[in-house]
């Protein structure tokens, strides 16, 4: 059988219907928020036990590309259509400033592990880095030679990796933008990156159908992931670092074994491409949004 079963997977998952398509999911740190970045502009914020809707945030005036909230959960990034990026308060939703300078759409938003600093890939081809205190750029990173789609910091904040239109993984330094490494592989553009909680590893999801796994050190292609059938558009670690998701343009959510890129089972269900990807903090449950206007909620047991 090609497929091996490890880990046993409740189908009778949540399904939270959406007033558009969504782009972006994202866990608050406490495991109880579920934030989503739709087409209509809004950003919406839902209680995870019921799937309630608890707000929506209207100040954006395109659609939401990327949502992430803080380590420390205080805080809720947006990046949009509308160039901007945007700061608010996850506990009231208000808004806490607007960060101007990108030219083009903000894809991708992340805050470094001690939540000082906001990264911003934008369609401009450049990754921006932010204080959050004060909403002031630090610097701006160049190189990509096409739109950036995905950034990502390490969970100890020394490295950013951003994903691009030209078909690279850029590893970069951050407390000075320094280029470290260019990663190459991937004939197609890289959609989505993220770093294992080790930091060891990194995944990278393409628009040409695979999920691909570094070594961090030293850039060494670990091994290309191959069941998708169309663009891979996130990717997400487990908090345990043994499982990463994937969800594609196929309409389904792959989970995969980190030790060897044994593939342990495909969720279905959506209806429409798959979007975003997101473990909560526990490891029970796997968030997926999807352009057929839902978000589902799988419970991994």
């Amino acid at each position: 059988m090609k497929q091996q079963l490890v880990i046993e997977i409740n189908h009778t998952h949540v399904c939270i219907e959406h007033p558009a398509w969504v782009y972006s999911v994202a866990f608050s740190p406490d495991g109880q928020t579920l934030a989503s970045g739709s087409r209509d502009n809004t950003v919406l914020l839902w209680r995870v036990s019921d799937g309630a809707l608890l707000r929506t945030l209207k100040r954006h005036t395109g659609l939401i590309w990327s949502v992430a909230f803080s380590p420390d959960g205080q805080t809720l990034a947006s990046g949009s259509n509308d160039t901007t990026v945007r700061l608010w308060r996850a506990a009231d939703g208000a808004l806490l400033r607007t960060l101007w300078g990108h030219t083009n759409p903000v894809l991708s938003v992340a805050f470094s592990p001690d939540v000082r600093t906001l990264t911003s890939g934008s369609a401009d081809k450049t990754v921006r880095l932010w204080q959050v205190s004060d909403g002031t750029l630090l610097r701006i990173l160049e190189g990509h030679t096409d739109v950036v789609l995905s950034v990502a910091f390490s969970p100890d904040g020394q490295a950013l990796a951003s994903g691009s239109g030209d078909k690279t993984v850029r590893l970069w330094q951050a407390a000075n933008g320094k280029l470290l490494r260019i990663l190459e592989g991937h004939t197609a553009s890289v959609m989505s990156v993220a770093f294992s909680p080790d930091g060891r590893t990194l995944a990278s999801g393409s628009w040409d159908k695979t999920v691909r796994l570094w070594q961090v050190a030293d850039g060494t292609l670990l091994c290309t992931l191959e069941e998708h059938t169309d663009p891979v558009a996130s990717v997400a670690f487990s908090p345990d670092g043994r499982t990463l998701a994937s969800g594609s343009w196929d309409k389904t959510v792959r989970l995969w074994r980190v030790a060897d890129g044994t593939l342990l089972c495909t969720l279905e269900g959506h209806t429409g491409p798959v979007e975003s990807v997101a473990f909560s903090p526990d490891e029970r449950t796997l968030a997926s949004g999807s352009r057929d206007k839902t978000m589902r909620l799988w419970q991994i047991d």
